[in-house]
């Protein structure tokens, strides 16, 4: 199918959709330094700078994505909600939609939009996609069910005029995969920039890429090797992460371009995830709701939810649609990363040792080791 891309980043959506073998017509993407990378990676295809400055769709579009900015949304950002100046963009979404009623469209999010508010972002979507005649799923999805070496949260809602989205984004369940605990003999990915309230600790694998910290920088995590080193991932590994082909932003070059190209790929979506959907939009798969139950108005969020036009419906399926190769950390040359900064790895130290979070046996006294052979 015509794929038309909003708020394009630096095209996961596309790349994934184009390896299930749609094309795309448009993107639009406000940020320079992404539309630097699209227009290098996408050179047959046109690029639109702002989606809030958009008229209609191309007459041709079938699909619509639209990973809209989340920083509003994220337990890491403002907390604004769906009415802060960068999530409400999403309205342009939707203003199109009353120009053109495309025949589908997925959205991405941060699944702590459910929560924020009660889900009013959530809330604001779905009205939206109903009062405009869409039947509708909802789904939390884990990037690490992909092979990625990440735990990644996402909501994926995809909406149809005709068909089942519950076929496309239901279909695909494994519910009974399982991830390791961590253990001083696998590496263990956490957020340097935490400590006190947070850490992300995480088995053989990176806790989730984030745009920034709450320190206001770019942050790729921290990673405590079996050695003892203390490391950092480069930006190629955190390409990969994701699902880029490494080097996918090389098109940014210059010191300011290293921040910037930590920040798109953070924003970015999961290229598997996107492959998946596309896949199944090419053929869809066959969801029983049978043991189904009635969402009740005023309830929080459910992880995964449907609509087919009478009623909204929360589904029992998991986080995890497909059963791949778990991605490890230790599959990756982690020792030839750089070691995180002796200053970053000191106030990370420091603020665990402070606060009250349970960390795993040995692993403070591992961090301070290094900080002493160092």
């Amino acid at each position: 199918m015509m794929v038309s891309g909003l708020y394009a980043g630096i095209g996961g959506f596309e790349l994934g959709f184009e390896r299930s073998g749609h094309q795309t017509l448009l993107m639009s993407e406000i940020d320079p330094d992404a539309l630097r990378v699209i227009r290098h990676r996408f050179r047959s295809v046109k690029v639109d700078a702002d989606a809030v400055k958009l008229s209609a769709l191309p007459e041709e579009t079938q699909i619509v994505t639209a990973g809209f900015p989340c920083q509003n949304l994220s337990m890491a950002g403002l907390k604004q909600g769906i009415d802060g100046d960068k999530s409400r963009v999403v309205n342009a979404l939707f203003r199109l939609l009353e120009v053109r009623r495309t025949p589908w469209v997925v959205i991405e999010n941060v699944y702590f939009m459910l929560h924020l508010a009660r889900g009013a972002a959530m809330e604001h979507i779905a009205s939206h996609l109903e009062r405009l005649g869409y039947r509708w799923a909802s789904r939390v999805v884990d990037s690490r069910a992909f092979g990625l070496p990440q735990r990644r949260r996402r909501v994926f809602i995809v909406a149809t005029l005709n068909g089942d989205p519950r076929d496309v984004l239901f279909a695909d369940d494994t519910p009974s995969r399982n991830w390791p605990a961590p253990d001083l003999g696998k590496p263990i990915g956490f957020f340097w920039t935490e400590g006190r309230t947070g850490h992300g600790l995480t088995a053989d694998a990176v806790p989730p890429l984030k745009a920034g910290s709450g320190l206001g920088i770019p942050s790729p995590p921290g990673v405590l090797l079996p050695s003892g080193r203390v490391v950092t991932p480069t930006i190629e590994a955190i390409e990969r992460f994701q699902g880029f082909p490494a080097r996918w932003t090389s098109v940014l070059r210059n010191v300011r371009d290293g921040r910037s190209r930590w920040r798109l790929v953070g924003n970015a979506i999961s290229v598997p995830i996107a492959e998946w959907i596309g896949n199944r939009l090419n053929v869809p798969g066959d969801y029983d709701s049978g043991e189904d139950c009635e969402f009740i108005s005023g309830e929080s969020w459910p992880n995964a939810a449907w609509y087919m036009g009478d009623r909204r419906m929360v589904a029992n399926v998991s986080e995890y649609p497909v059963d791949n190769r778990r991605g490890r950390l230790s599959a990756f040359a982690t020792e030839k990363w750089p070691d995180l900064s002796k200053r970053a790895l000191t106030g990370f130290t420091r603020r665990a040792r402070e606060g009250k979070l349970k960390y795993p046996s040995g692993f403070l006294d591992a961090l301070e080791e290094e900080l002493e052979r160092r």
